[in-house]
């Protein structure tokens, strides 16, 4: 089984370990959503969506169940809701939600959605839910809050700095699931540029470039640098070069090699070499990889 631990982004970590050093907020949290907002958008969802299952659009639904085996998660309750705008979400913390727009069926390919499904269900297997939840509750309602909104708004953007954090992690996850870092890499092409009879030949090195410039950008100039700071300020996702040029990054390392030859081993019934993770053949009695004794 491959933990969390073994490929949640180092930022997403720290981000989200100053948000539990707040005293108390954690714990007060919890409560809200179990009695408050989980009750809410399980009633709502119930009411308005379509609940996916093996016998309710089971060509959808059953994407979900070796995903969700895959991260070592419970599997969540499932929707789908008519929405032309391609997009996909989980809420809850302790009665966990993920849902499908229209949208997104139609604009992506089976293996793409099933990428989509990946990083929602990566969110919940990294433990994010809690504060991605609240974050998704106050752009609903920060904007009415009044005053009280007002003295909040530096709470919703540190969340907002977390969460987009957070995506890479989710993004790592997904990759994970499907065994496979190019449909991550190819769902953040289709949503930046459009669906596959358009995008299918994007050069995927000459796009990370434009996220390399996007840095010198704001390296070379403070003016810029504010600009683009304050553009992100409420988004809860990295823009979609940075989100490539990142998983790619991961993808040459070896906490990414020994993750995938972990995942090849399992599909195939491989034995691996619980040092190094690469391959080993039953007779060897030391790894010829790295020396460490087998037998």
């Amino acid at each position: 089984m491959i933990r969390p631990i073994e490929y949640i982004h180092p930022e997403d970590e720290a981000a989200r370990r100053n948000m539990e050093a707040i005293p108390g907020f954690a714990a007060a949290l919890k409560l809200i959503m179990k009695y408050y907002s989980e009750q809410l958008f399980h009633g709502l969802n119930m009411a308005n969506k379509i609940r996916l299952s093996p016998t309710q659009l089971p060509e959808i639904y059953k994407k979900l169940p070796p995903i969700c085996r895959s991260l070592n998660i419970e599997e969540p309750e499932f929707y789908l809701e008519m929405n032309p705008f391609p997009n996909a979400y989980a809420m809850g913390d302790t009665r966990t939600m993920v849902t499908l727009t229209s949208g997104l069926l139609e604009y992506l390919t089976e293996e793409e959605v099933s990428s989509v499904i990946a990083h929602e269900c990566g969110h919940i297997a990294c433990r994010h839910m809690l504060y991605h939840s609240l974050a998704q509750i106050l752009v609903q309602r920060i904007g009415s809050m009044g005053l009280l909104g007002d003295a909040i708004t530096p709470v919703f953007w540190a969340l907002q700095y977390w969460s987009r954090r957070s995506e890479l992690s989710a993004d790592r996850a997904g990759a994970v699931a499907l065994g496979d870092i190019r449909k991550v890499v190819e769902v953040q092409i289709r949503l930046a540029g459009g669906p596959k009879h358009i995008t299918k030949d994007v050069n995927v090195e000459e796009f990370v470039r434009q996220a390399d410039y996007y840095d010198e950008l704001q390296a070379n100039s403070k003016w810029d640098k504010l600009l683009q700071n304050y553009s992100i300020l409420e988004s809860s996702h990295p823009y979609a070069a940075i989100r490539v040029r990142e998983i790619l990054r991961w993808g040459d390392t070896d906490q990414w090699r020994r993750i995938r030859n972990r995942i090849e081993a399992e599909r195939n019934g491989t034995e691996l070499c619980p040092g190094c993770q690469n391959p080993v053949e039953p007779e060897w009695m030391y790894c010829r990889h790295c020396g460490r004794k087998l037998k």
